[in-house]
């Protein structure tokens, strides 16, 4: 599995971010989750293998900061389960 994090900020304020996580399939890296803020709210993309990108939903109320910190954390605690889903 991979964790890429991009983020910008301004007086240490996260102003954008992107959180994503992939692995590697048949010789390709592919995508399972993204976490990012591209349209001023804490949005959750979901992939599946079969039918690619899904909606985005909005998955934390907070602040930008504040969702990048969940973002990270729900990946670090559940990057297992979430690549599982990925394949289903």
């Amino acid at each position: 599995m991979i964790v890429y994090v991009e983020f910008s900020a301004e007086r240490s304020e996260v102003t954008e971010y992107s959180v994503v996580l992939a692995v590697r399939h048949e010789g390709q890296l592919r995508t399972v989750r993204v976490y990012d803020a591209a349209h001023g709210v804490n949005e959750l993309h979901r992939h599946t293998l079969a039918a690619g990108m899904q909606p985005g939903e909005v998955f934390h109320p907070g602040t930008i900061g504040e969702g990048m910190r969940s973002a990270i954390e729900e990946i670090r605690s559940g990057s297992e389960e979430m690549v599982e889903g990925w394949r289903r």
